[in-house]
């Protein structure tokens, strides 16, 4: 399904304004081969992302969860922006965009060239210790997996969002996991667990975005979490015109203006061909 003409000029007309702040979710990133929780591609997965309390309080859910992500991260890795997210970072080039705020942990916006993003649940390309809390390079980590398991191989046919692969307990029993090489931490993706608090000040800067903008404009996300429909209420609140972009009903949908339901990179690929006049010539 592909917007009507009316509602990409209408989107279109609210973006040529500038000063637009962008929310980003999983949904931007699915034509980029990375599936989401509950649009489309999400809708027959039954596996539970990790949850913060399960990480820290159990090695075997530690195994298993970098077990997982291990094979998965061979997908996240090795995705490329796609078309939306290019667009996006058009946008931003031509000086349309308050910012920039995703959802997403997979670095794609800034592989397509955004500057200003706020990853507000972080990203997988990094890996934090949580007791000396020092950060490290994903690709090192993954060096240290492969020497540590020479012999181990293991496949899915199904990767969720945040790198996590489905795997049985019988793969998972033989992977051997390693810790921080400065202290002999617990390593964890830099990235905010289900039931771990996304850190104050950095959902202060997102909300800094939201109200320094003309308008909202919302991209490949549900809305059904409260992390991220949060900015969506504070965007109503301040009265600022909100346009949803999504396959999809969102909890987000009664405080919009405009709605698309359509696919992101072809509707944003043409939100950029439109806009193609700087702002100032208009």
């Amino acid at each position: 399904m592909t917007p009507s003409s009316t509602k990409a000029a209408e989107l279109a007309e609210l973006v040529a304004g500038g000063r637009v702040a962008v929310l980003s979710g999983a949904g931007l990133s699915t034509e980029s081969g990375i599936p989401d929780y509950r649009g489309p591609t999400g809708r027959s997965r039954k596996a539970e992302p990790m949850t913060y309390q399960r990480f820290v309080g159990s090695a075997q859910a530690r195994q298993r969860y970098w077990a997982r992500s291990h094979v998965g991260w061979r997908q996240i890795g090795e995705a490329r922006p796609n078309e939306g997210h290019r667009a996006v970072a058009e946008l931003e080039r031509r000086g349309l965009l308050a910012g920039i705020v995703t959802q997403n942990v997979d670095g794609l916006h800034q592989a397509a060239g955004a500057q200003r993003v706020i990853e507000l649940h972080g990203g997988l390309d990094r890996v934090v210790c949580l007791s000396c809390r020092e950060r490290t390079p994903r690709a090192e980590l993954e060096r240290r997996l492969r020497d540590a398991n020479p012999d181990w191989e293991a496949d899915s046919g199904q990767i969720n969002p945040d790198g996590d692969a489905l795997l049985t307990d019988e793969q998972v029993a033989g992977f051997r996991m390693v810790d921080c090489t400065g202290c002999g931490g617990v390593l964890k993706p830099d990235v905010v667990f289900f039931g771990e608090n996304v850190p104050r000040p950095r959902v202060d800067e997102c909300f800094s975005v939201v109200g320094g903008a003309r308008a909202l404009l919302v991209l490949g996300s549900s809305l059904a979490i409260r992390s991220g429909l949060r900015f969506v209420t504070k965007a109503a609140a301040l009265g600022l015109p909100i346009a949803i972009v999504n396959q999809g009903p969102t909890g987000g949908d009664a405080d919009a203006v405009l709605i698309l339901d359509a696919p992101l990179g072809a509707t944003l690929s043409d939100l950029a061909h439109r806009l193609t006049v700087p702002v100032g010539a208009q």
